[in-house]
């Protein structure tokens, strides 16, 4: 695929995912607005790409949207909650579903004839976590990102989607910026600037 050959969807999908991540990055409210559309039009994206894993998730990143939204504005000053770590709970939790999610996941992408059902299942089942993490405001969000980003940028590149392969190398680096970032704010005990 030529790197000139892609959508007004991959297009848009670039702009708003860039902007999502910065202003979550800068723990802006915006983020949840303009996450939303872009799960609108990822979900487009990867419905053509036949990745649709990630196409189902965008549907649950609506959601998450929504709850994180919710849950950032709840204050009057807008700041949310503050930044905290993950609970040990939480980290039970997850370490309980990442892998039934992802090994479930994949037996129904094997099913439906998805490009590339492992990988498509553990990014689709990380990012899972790590929004849910995100909307809560725990610092651990940003790990389980790079993470994700580290196996999403070659995915997407095997699926021909370059400039979305790019998109995601500029979350991995946004995403550094942002476990320092709010690791600081952490440490200084500013969790809600």
């Amino acid at each position: 695929m030529d790197l000139f050959d892609t959508s007004w969807t991959e297009v848009l999908g670039f702009l708003t995912g860039g902007a999502c991540v910065w202003l979550a990055v800068r723990r802006h409210v915006l983020t949840w607005p303009v996450g939303l559309a872009n799960n609108a039009l990822f979900f487009a994206l990867f419905y053509d790409a036949r990745l649709y894993a990630d196409m189902a998730l965008q549907t649950v990143y609506f959601a998450l949207g929504c709850y994180g939204w919710w849950i950032w504005v709840a204050k009057r000053d807008g700041s949310g909650p503050a930044i905290t770590r993950a609970r040990r709970a939480e980290w039970i939790g997850l370490l309980a579903a990442l892998p039934a999610t992802t090994l479930g996941l994949r037996e129904i992408l094997v099913a439906s004839g998805g490009a590339a059902p492992f990988f498509d299942a553990l990014t689709t089942a990380l990012s899972l976590a790590a929004q849910l993490l995100l909307a809560r405001k725990r610092l651990e969000n940003w790990a389980l990102w790079i993470l994700t980003d580290l196996i999403y940028v070659p995915l997407y590149l095997s699926r021909g989607l370059v400039l979305t392969a790019v998109l995601y190398a500029v979350f991995l680096a946004m995403c550094v910026v942002g476990w320092r970032d709010w690791r600081r704010i952490l440490i200084a005990g500013e969790g809600r600037a």
